[in-house]
């Protein structure tokens, strides 16, 4: 089982257009492959979350630059879709996009797993990692390694959907290579840093130990019996090779999901929002469970029904010994306000519990 290392751990993650327009960093190449730069944003980054949530424990007061491998201030990733082909945009306020190539069925069929050291953004982000391995003596964070399904979407388009009900066996081999990338190379990650997932999201930094979360954003865009033919085997299979195995599960109504999330089994689960967490945990007895609130009413609710948001996903999910909240990709614009009523709200079922509890 997983530890976190308070109890009710809460992380915030701000969307690159929050950090764009709130401390003028750029989301342009240089972010995510200069090691350098990477260093410079990661210390202004932690200055800037100190100094306007300090009080509840975010950020540094005087940060010292650190070898950062990937930023862990951030969601998103990129780097498996490339090392599969695409082609990736970089914004100065958006997180990169890896741009569709959808691909023929024969060049589906013929797909060939590529040697992830040898290709680009690894081979690039791994010269860098052992130049600053070189200086510091040791590296901190990770990469977003994405998730089977959505990373099978940019190449396949949306016959992917069509063909899991109809022709299984294409997409489902397909995915399988993609598998086969997403585990060698947060394997990879793994060993040079100690964390896989911290770029999914922050939460991983807070758990011991520190599990692998792969991404199911799109899994809802799929019936759970589909689910269960096609995808589950694959992850049983991922979870094999990768340990601690979670699940990022950010859509609605993840408790559709979680019966089949528990036969992976998982040891962590994100709860999206407009989630039934009560019913997540009775298949999830055991996960630690990451309550997800949601960013779009973080920026366009008051206070008062940011603080019941927060009270409802507590006060359903029961027991809160293994259980965090998170909210991520907030928006420029996202009251702080809001930001402090969850943190405050956090902090009184802290103190509630350890008046119980001793």
């Amino acid at each position: 089982m997983l530890k976190s290392d308070q109890f009710l751990p809460l992380e915030f993650v701000f969307n690159p257009n929050w950090w764009n327009k709130t401390a003028g960093i750029s989301f342009d190449r240089d972010f995510y492959l200069n090691p350098k730069k990477r260093e410079e944003n990661d210390v202004m980054m932690r200055r800037i979350l100190f100094e306007k949530f300090g009080e509840f424990g975010f950020g540094e007061e005087n940060p010292k630059p650190r070898p950062i491998a990937g930023s862990m201030m951030v969601a998103g990733g990129f780097v498996i879709p490339a090392l599969l082909g695409a082609e990736i945009r970089f914004s100065a306020a958006e997180a990169p996009q890896p741009l569709p190539q959808i691909l023929s069925k024969d060049q589906i069929m013929s797909f060939v797993e590529p040697d992830i050291l040898s290709n680009w953004p690894m081979n690039e982000l791994a010269d860098g990692w052992d130049r600053q391995q070189k200086e510091y003596g040791y590296l901190l964070g990770d990469i977003n390694t994405d998730g089977i399904l959505n990373a099978a979407y940019h190449f396949y388009g949306p016959d992917l959907f069509a063909d899991l009900l109809e022709d299984p066996d294409v997409p489902v081999r397909f995915m399988r290579k993609i598998a086969k990338i997403i585990i060698q190379t947060a394997t990879y990650v793994k060993n040079r840093t100690g964390t896989t997932s911290v770029s999914v999201n922050r939460m991983a930094c807070r758990l011991s130990p520190s599990p692998f979360i792969h991404a199911n954003c799109s899994v809802q865009m799929i019936s759970p019996r589909t689910y269960e033919k096609n995808l589950l085997p694959i992850e049983q299979d991922m979870a094999k090779s990768i340990s601690d195995y979670g699940v990022h599960h950010c859509g609605v109504k993840t408790e559709i999901y979680a019966k089949f999330y528990n036969q992976i089994p998982v040891c962590y689960c994100e709860i999206g929002w407009e989630s039934n967490p009560e019913k997540c945990r009775s298949f999830l007895p055991n996960a630690f469970l990451n309550l997800r609130l949601s960013p779009i009413r973080m920026l366009s609710c008051s206070s008062s029904e940011i603080k019941n948001d927060v009270e409802e996903l507590l006060n359903s999910v029961g027991d809160l010994t293994n259980v965090g909240v998170s909210c991520i990709n907030m928006d420029f614009g996202t009251p702080e306000e809001n930001i402090l009523t969850v943190s405050e709200t956090i902090e009184r079922y802290r103190t509630l519990w350890k008046k119980h509890h001793g």
